[in-house]
């Protein structure tokens, strides 16, 4: 069923709910993503647990109108979702960007029983700052998006075996965005030290990243009190749309770890 929910500064969060049980699965989608990256999950799960699939603002079906971006309000949007829905329990999913504001939201909603992140946050002690992020991102969106979309970016975020629908999906959806709204909704990743926030988490965090890049798990367990992290084999930055159902075994392994 779509819904809406109010984010702090009003806008309109779209979300979908299905199936039933406890915990609720909430996922929130990665940098230019929305709601729909997480239907092959929603498919897989929906007959043992309550599945919440949200756009976060500036994403998909929501509302796009937002002044200021920044990584307190994309958490709020986060918890618009969580206080609208009827659960007292729920498992928060995180892909990319979005690793950082379910940590950051997870400190505002007391109904969240765990953390899972994918393919993100695998070094805490390692990250771009905004001046960083300005050189080797933002001046290639801004200098030619198309370019940096088809060129640039897929080096970094596929690999050998991410498939062709995967890789054509992801870049046509990256490019009905203009180069400085890309850059607004990525910004507020790179305008925080989130190791703050880490060491503020007190819910068990779980990773599931590609082993495209390695994860640091002894530097993430300096700020978070209960992490660790497991590795999907041959895929890019994607893992739940590059192989969906591997994917899907090792989230539903990690689930039932953690309740």
């Amino acid at each position: 069923m779509e819904k809406y929910a109010q984010s702090s500064d009003g806008q309109k969060i779209h979300y979908k709910e299905s199936g039933q049980g406890n915990p609720t699965l909430l996922f929130v989608h990665g940098w230019l993503g929305n709601a729909e990256w997480w239907n092959s999950q929603e498919a897989y799960f929906r007959n043992t647990y309550h599945i919440v699939q949200m756009s976060l603002a500036g994403h998909g079906l929501s509302d796009t109108s937002r002044k200021e971006w920044s990584s307190e309000l994309y958490a709020d949007d986060i918890k618009a979702v969580a206080d609208q829905i009827d659960s007292s329990e729920i498992i928060l999913v995180g892909h990319s960007m979005s690793g950082a504001y379910v940590l950051e939201a997870s400190l505002q909603i007391p109904q969240i029983k765990a953390l899972i992140l994918i393919d993100t946050i695998k070094d805490l002690d390692e990250a771009f700052t905004d001046e960083q992020a300005e050189q080797y991102l933002f001046v290639h969106y801004r200098n030619d998006f198309k370019n940096a979309v088809e060129h640039i970016l897929p080096q970094y975020l596929f690999v050998e075996n991410t498939p062709s629908d995967v890789r054509e999906r992801l870049l046509n959806e990256f490019l009905q965005n203009t180069s400085e709204a890309a850059i607004d909704l990525l910004r507020p990743l790179y305008k925080k030290d989130f190791r703050e926030i880490a060491s503020k988490v007190q819910v068990p965090v779980r990773a599931i990243n590609s082993d495209n890049s390695p994860t640091n798990i002894e530097n993430n367990r300096k700020y978070l009190k209960d992490y660790n992290s497991i590795e999907i084999a041959g895929t890019g930055h994607y893992p739940m749309l590059e192989n969906p159902e591997k994917f899907n075994q090792l989230l539903e392994q990690t689930i039932k770890e953690l309740i």
